[in-house]
């Protein structure tokens, strides 16, 4: 399994109140987490029947109607908690062993699967009329509808893991982070109980509090020279082990990557269905890793004094906590708006403009394609993004103010080296807030006619029209722009690979 713990699923996506606690050892319960109405309705009818009892003689105890029973067994209606004491009595069980989430049998297990990819809209779009699944269908043909239904839902998801599939996922998560201010509070409530388990008591998170972790959550971190290149991290749940590469790329590097992996396992997500759900796991794994490295209580402190002082600076949070200034910056996004009232952007840009990252809340427009995606597009190069790059001191943050079509914002913005070239990370908000920065009294200024393409992407006409049909670039086309996305449910993992790498690793069995 490629960094996942896939034991119970946060459905959807987190929600607000879903997770409970996670420092008991190794899974988050869920609001939703329980049994669905149709395993507990398959639950009730084994139970059932195997007691050679009615349905007239089971409903009566519960004071409901033989046909409604049926309905709840068939999964087609919820019972009340007190309808369900009431059968359960009636059965002489306990609630909680009708409440149990695994299906009573295996055939019933096979009938829970087949009726939901029935009940699914994917399905019905098909046509094709539905199978009953009652005790005349043989085991074989169970077996093979299931089989079949798993198989077209692995076509159906590489067909849709297209880049323009890829583009409308990324829009539809940053819209999921507009509407909750990038703020996932049920996230924040995890990682704070797991610091408390863990005794930390505060400054930056140390390898040493990071193996805590790990520990507490049963599992053991083993760095290796030979991890799977199509890999950043992978998790043996056999052994409770979490493989990591060789620390080469500073502290910081190792332990996001160990709090991300940990992140699959306490967040309780599953083997993801579909790309859109991959990256959404993506999304709650990175905050769950920033949540740690920069502790939600100790910055909101430090914030708070800065807030006062009309002095807050992305670098205090970075230098406060030994983290990278991408981390630090996209921390600030998420305590910012919720804690401190201050509306914000966030970009993660290329030397040539390129946007990599992004988020805003303040109402900056970002450039878009056709399906709303801001990823691959150009930012002007007239905003802060871009201009840090034509400093002459690329170590020290650049602010400007910039008039847009929506507003003037004020940015800071800073350079990161990196093996893959050099890229910009910028934080901004809008001229009404600015009296809380740090750097607000800058004198630098440019002004955005973008998108107007006179702003800055096309030519002015006198140079255009000098150099009309005589000039011929050679453009630097990636590979990766006309290849489709890659297949499997972990894009990108050779999962032969991966496997491979566990046998030759995995611990020999004590006898």
């Amino acid at each position: 399994m490629i960094e996942s713990g896939p034991r119970r699923a946060v459905s959807g996506g987190l929600r607000q109140g879903d997770v409970r606690h996670a420092t008991t050892g190794g899974g988050v319960e869920t609001a939703g987490g329980g049994p669905d109405p149709l395993t507990i309705g398959r639950r009730l009818r084994h139970v059932r029947r195997s007691q050679g009892k009615t349905l007239d003689d089971i409903a009566a105890l519960a004071g409901i109607s033989a046909s409604a029973l049926s309905l709840i067994e068939n999964g087609k209606r919820e019972a009340k908690l007190s309808v369900l004491g009431a059968l359960a009595a009636g059965l002489g069980l306990g609630i909680g062993d009708l409440l149990a989430a695994e299906p009573p049998s295996r055939r019933a297990a096979l009938e829970i699967e087949l009726e939901k990819a029935q009940r699914a809209d994917s399905f019905r779009s098909l046509g094709i009329p539905a199978v009953r699944t009652g005790p005349r269908l043989p085991m074989e043909a169970l077996e093979a509808l299931v089989g079949l239904h798993q198989a077209l839902g692995k076509v159906q998801a590489e067909r849709a893991a297209t880049p323009e599939h890829a583009r409308r996922a990324n829009a539809e998560l940053r819209e999921l982070m507009r509407r909750r201010d990038n703020y996932f509070g049920e996230i924040e409530t995890v990682s704070a109980d797991l610091l408390a388990a863990t005794r930390y008591e505060g400054g930056p998170i140390t390898r040493t509090v990071v193996d805590r972790m790990a520990a507490h959550l049963g599992f053991r971190l083993v760095h290796t020279s030979d991890l799977p290149d199509s890999t950043r991290t992978v998790t043996d749940l056999a052994h409770r082990l979490i493989y990591l590469p060789q620390p080469d790329a500073g502290q910081h590097d190792s332990r996001s990557l160990a709090l991300q992996a940990l992140g699959h396992v306490v967040l309780g997500h599953e083997v993801p269905s579909d790309y859109s759900e991959f990256l959404r796991q993506r999304v709650e794994i990175n905050y769950f890793a920033a949540s740690l490295l920069i502790p939600e209580k100790g910055a909101m402190a430090l914030l708070r004094r800065a807030r006062a002082a009309k002095d807050i600076a992305i670098e205090d949070l970075r230098d406060a906590y030994a983290v990278s200034y991408e981390t630090a910056a996209h921390r600030f996004t998420n305590l910012a708006t919720r804690h401190l009232d201050l509306p914000v952007h966030f970009m993660r840009i290329s030397s040539s403009g390129v946007i990599y990252k992004a988020y805003e809340n303040d109402g900056i427009k970002f450039p878009t394609d056709a399906t709303g995606a801001i990823e691959g597009q150009r930012v002007c190069r007239y905003w802060t993004a871009r201009v840090v790059f034509d400093q002459p001191d690329l170590s020290a943050a650049y602010q400007q103010y910039t008039d847009t079509k929506s507003g003037t914002y004020w940015c800071t913005a800073f350079v990161d080296r990196t093996p893959a070239g050099l890229f910009s990370v910028n934080v901004g908000v809008p001229y009404a807030h600015v009296k809380w920065m740090r750097g607000r009294e800058t004198v630098e200024r440019s002004k955005s006619r973008c998108p107007d393409p006179d702003c800055c992407s096309q030519p002015p006409a006198e140079i255009a029209s000098r150099w009309d049909g005589l000039a011929w670039p050679s453009a630097r086309a990636h590979a990766h722009l006309l290849a489709a996305m890659p297949p499997g449910v972990f894009p990108g993992v050779d999962q032969t690979e991966v496997l491979a790498f566990l046998d030759r690793n995995s611990p020999a069995p004590t006898s």
